[in-house]
């Protein structure tokens, strides 16, 4: 693809090394913290991050934007865990989180990425669930955490792949505190998350989140009572959270925030 446009980079970000062809399309160098949690999502002009119809919101809110993609990609490619909400699980029908899966262009770029950074060839899924509903022959299960309750437990005893971890706390919701401790203790530093908007308004909550890359997306959807659409933070009232703008690429008529939470 073509080289995304680097409007604004605030002086002295931290900016790590990336693998030639990664570095020539993003436009030089990425550092993630780490320790640390990373959000990354994509929004319409409108502010609607999630849609109830059939099909993963994100593809059809960005339009299937390829710069939306290579983020994604090139974040996934740095962090040691993807961390999901049930209901983002259950609406990606037979997704993986690799980073290959969402940019394929730029595969052995992203392998080599994560040699050079120390990682295992992929990124853990993480699945937060209270209740367990998710459907266990999902593929990605394969090389995942499910992190849930006793009733969620239960309900998936026997069902996971052998090869699936779980982690069972004994409170509804599961803090994000709780999780946090829970992947820390399995060595995974750099936590990326995915969706959805009523986790990562917990994690906000919390004041766990570190960094957010937001795509906005030149589309309008509109709401109207009760169509379910929801927008980038959901549940929590967060008083009006100050962030700081890190750094702002474009490509087409798409923008691509980076911001310090």
């Amino acid at each position: 693809m073509e080289p995304l446009l680097r409007l604004f980079e605030r002086e002295g970000l931290p900016a790590g090394p990336l693998p030639g062809a990664l570095a020539a399309i993003y436009g030089g160098g990425l550092s993630l913290p780490r320790p640390g949690v990373v959000a990354n999502f994509v929004s319409s002009v409108d502010a609607v991050v999630a849609l109830t119809c059939e099909g993963e919101s994100g593809h059809i809110i960005s339009g299937a934007d390829e710069g939306d993609r290579f983020i994604m990609g090139l974040l996934r490619a740095t962090s040691d865990a993807v961390l999901i909400g049930a209901g983002t699980f259950r609406k990606a029908g037979g997704q993986l989180w690799h980073p290959e899966a969402i940019f394929p262009a730029s595969r052995d770029h992203f392998a080599t990425l994560r040699r050079q950074l120390g990682l295992r060839s992929h990124p853990l899924l993480v699945i937060v669930t209270d209740v367990g509903d998710i459907d266990p022959t999902q593929p990605a299960l394969q090389d995942s955490l499910i992190i849930t309750t006793p009733q969620g437990e239960s309900r998936l005893r026997g069902r996971l792949p052998s090869t699936a971890q779980i982690a069972v706390f004994n409170a509804s919701p599961i803090s994000g505190t709780n999780i946090l401790e829970c992947l820390r203790g399995r060595g995974l530093q750099v936590i990326l998350v995915e969706g959805g908007p009523t986790l990562l308004g917990q994690l906000l909550e919390e004041s766990l989140i570190d960094e957010l890359f937001l795509t906005t997306s030149p589309r309008l959807f509109g709401r109207q009572e009760g169509d379910g659409r929801k927008s980038l933070v959901e549940g929590v009232n967060l008083g009006g959270r100050s962030l700081k703008l890190l750094s702002v690429r474009g490509h087409e008529s798409h923008l691509y925030l980076r911001y310090a939470v």
